[in-house]
Parts: C-alpha cells; sequence; structure tokens
C-alpha cells in the first residue's frame, strides 16, 4: 500500500473523522473506498468510449429529426 498526503477542506476532515467513529473504519479506509466507487465509474465511461469511438457522428438537427422520427419528441 502507498502512502500519500492529502490536504482536506476542515468540513470534509471533519465529517471524515466522524463517519470512520460511526463506522469503525479508519479514515484511509474511507477515502479508499469512495476511490474506488468514483474511479470504476470513469472506467466504466472510458470504455464505452472506446467501444463507441468509431460510431457516426451527426449534428444537432440530424439528432433532432432522429429523436422526432423515434417518437422521442
Amino acid at each position: 500500500m502507498s502512502k500519500a498526503t492529502l490536504y482536506l477542506d476542515d468540513t470534509v476532515h471533519d465529517a471524515l473523522r466522524m463517519k470512520a467513529a460511526e463506522t469503525k473504519e479508519t479514515m484511509s479506509e474511507l477515502v479508499n473506498d469512495a476511490l474506488k466507487i468514483l474511479l470504476s465509474e470513469d472506467l466504466e465511461d472510458i470504455k464505452d468510449w472506446k467501444e463507441r469511438k468509431g460510431d457516426k457522428s451527426f449534428g444537432y438537427e440530424e439528432f433532432l429529426e432522429q429523436l422526432k422520427k423515434d417518437g422521442t419528441i
């Protein structure tokens, strides 16, 4: 495990400290869990982007027409 120094807003630090006491987890565990969730969402977005980067792109007017044709609007 790597060590890092983080600078937190006082209110964030206080909330994190209280949450750690409430859950009986360390502040490091809580921060690690939160970062894993946040970063996994980014990895999903990157995966989706890679899968779609070859898709045909089109302008706003064409997109609007497609939504009307599909009955979305």
